[in-house]
């Protein structure tokens, strides 16, 4: 019941394109730019090609977080985020978190969803070519990713309790806690450094957890 309300919210906030064509991937916008493709075949045999295309500078810059779908290499479509496309026989879903695209899923009309191909030169891309071509390497990657998450929790979570005892309000009724784990200033600048690129790899394989990298 609630899925199927935020996705009659997201279609409403779909407005037609204006026609234009979709420029190619550069390398230099790798840092500010997600591209996606997905290809239906009608019944008839017909193949369209369409295609996801996310500005990261304009998202996390403007009030107006937008998504433009192409259809064909035109603009079909326009809407904010988060974004549900109607396309044949299913919902393209776009989804943004801080660090990168945490859902890029086609959900079809009988259930089975799938995510969409990253463009080639993205960075979401070349995340997937080295997973297809190191797979061990880039098991060993996401893993690591994984691990400075845990940590950073597992620091983040004694250092707020800290800070929340040290109100006499609360201290009355709970006592006050000090945190094992004490980091300077410098310490928590590279742990949130670390951190962010742990969340910005996860956001290359569209991983998201609201624990994990939305505490990020």
């Amino acid at each position: 019941m609630i899925k199927e309300w935020r996705r009659h919210r997201a279609a409403q906030r779909v407005k037609p394109g204006d026609g234009r064509a979709l420029k190619r991937f550069r390398w230099w916008q790798l840092p500010f730019r997600a591209l996606f493709h997905l290809r239906l075949t009608s019944d008839d045999g017909r193949h369209t090609v369409y295609a996801v295309d996310i500005r990261h500078w304009q998202n996390h810059s403007s009030d107006n977080l937008k998504v433009h779908l192409y259809r064909d290499g035109r603009q079909h479509a326009v809407s904010k985020l988060p974004a549900a496309f109607p396309v044949p026989g299913g919902t393209v879903e776009v989804r943004m978190s801080t660090f990168g695209i945490k859902r890029c899923h086609y959900v079809t009309d009988r259930g089975p969803e799938h995510q969409l191909a990253p463009d080639p030169h993205s960075a979401e891309g070349r995340r997937a070519r080295l997973e297809r071509e190191r797979p061990a390497l880039s098991h060993a990657i996401g893993l690591l990713s994984l691990c400075v998450l845990v940590a950073a929790l597992a620091i983040l979570i004694p250092q707020i309790a800290e800070q929340l005892t040290k109100s006499e309000g609360i201290a009355r009724h709970t006592g006050t806690f000090t945190s094992p784990i004490g980091l300077s200033t410098g310490g928590n600048i590279a742990l949130g450094l670390a951190t962010a690129a742990a969340s910005t790899e996860r956001a290359w394989r569209l991983r998201y957890s609201w624990l994990l990298d939305g505490g990020a």
